[in-house]
């Protein structure tokens, strides 16, 4: 029997939602996003949401529009997939990479403090794995020196941070909708804001710089649209929305699932040598996007993903030290926790159709293979 890292869950309601679509006809970026829209932007308690193709896209709408550009700074969390850092270099701008707190893989204020200059502009924190940043001591930081925060909360939505929705912090909060997500539409993203201008920017970008077929349609007068702007082509379509919008009725479902498998991996965990479980800020609603453990130093990780995956149980390193990364050169500066995380982490089985029987086998092939 093989254990896979993940495995969406989708039953007949994402049928009958994408069986809707087809029917109406309506198969672009329609009635069916703005929907989707609607309900998570009530669900995360923000006045906007704009849904993209991937959350790549969300976070370059988020930059452009918050005007960065050529020449300019933006701090970026090291330990993350590199989406993020491309994100800052598709707007001519240059990723600052700033180390992270070896507990929550989350980027550290102090070192943030660290790596401001007068070409600062911005601040993209990383919700790494389901759980958010220090947002209070971001925020204050980001206020003295008038920088924007765009969260990259791609692997937390229906995270909270105090009681507040990872993403709704900042100025803007960028999700992804990836198969690997706590809710999925395959690939997809959302751009969240309170800010009306900023909402409208974002949209304006998304559709080529253009008012979309939706919203012209019903209106008085035949309007041809004119191109003002270089936009993008980063609208969702109605298919893609339809599965989201069945996915979005189970969130609490399936974060409630991982948060109770999780605790079991904790409990395993906790009783073999050289592996040691994630750490939660108390403050935090972990959702658990991603499992992600650390093995002793001196264990051969990416060898032990081989054991793992030879006991048919599929494992995977936990993201990247992003400056260690060859696009980006290495002028960026060190990050030596970062790096020893990228080294050490490994993000086992979890998904919500996983059982509390397969996270004891899981764990006990871990302990195994740890020994041998």
């Amino acid at each position: 029997m093989i254990i896979p890292l993940m495995k969406p869950y989708f039953d007949k309601d994402e049928i009958n939602e994408v069986q809707k679509v087809l029917d109406s006809g309506w198969v672009s970026q329609g009635p069916k996003v703005r929907e989707f829209e609607g309900n998570a932007a009530e669900y995360l308690n923000v006045e906007h949401a704009i849904a993209v193709t991937n959350c790549t896209t969300a976070l370059h709408l988020s930059l452009l529009a918050t005007g960065i550009g050529r020449g300019d700074e933006v701090l970026v969390s090291d330990y993350t997939f590199p989406a993020t850092g491309h994100a800052v270099l598709y707007c001519g701008a240059k990723p600052i990479f700033v180390d992270i707190n070896p507990g929550t893989y989350n980027i550290d204020p102090e070192r943030i403090k660290e790596r401001i200059t007068e070409k600062t502009k911005a601040i993209i924190p990383v919700h790494t794995f389901g759980q958010t940043a220090e947002m209070d001591r971001i925020m204050e930081i980001a206020e003295k020196h008038d920088l924007r925060v765009i969260e990259d909360a791609a692997c937390a939505f229906g995270a909270r941070n105090g009681g507040r929705m990872a993403g709704t912090i900042g100025d803007i909060g960028c999700y992804s909708f990836h198969a690997r997500k706590g809710i999925t539409t395959g690939e997809g993203g959302m751009v969240v804001t309170d800010d009306r201008k900023m909402a409208e920017r974002i949209r304006y970008l998304s559709v080529f710089g253009m008012r979309s077929a939706w919203s012209r349609e019903g209106g008085d007068e035949f309007i041809i649209p004119e191109f003002h702007d270089v936009g993008y082509n980063y609208k969702m379509s109605d298919i893609t929305a339809a599965i989201g919008v069945a996915q979005l009725r189970r969130i609490d479902r399936i974060i409630e699932k991982k948060q109770l498998l999780a605790e079991r991996y904790n409990r395993n965990l906790e009783r073999i040598e050289r592996i040691v479980p994630p750490t939660v800020d108390k403050k935090n609603f972990h959702i658990y996007q991603s499992y992600v453990a650390l093995v002793a130093e001196g264990i051969e990780r990416n060898a032990l993903i081989v054991k793992l995956r030879d006991h048919g149980i599929q494992c995977q390193i936990g993201t990247y030290a992003s400056h260690v990364q060859p696009v980006y050169g290495r002028e960026t500066g060190e990050c030596p926790t970062s790096l020893d995380i990228f080294r050490r982490a490994i993000a086992l089985p979890m998904y919500f159709g996983l059982e509390p029987e397969q996270v004891d086998h899981v764990t006990k092939i871990l302990q195994n293979s740890l020994k041998e």
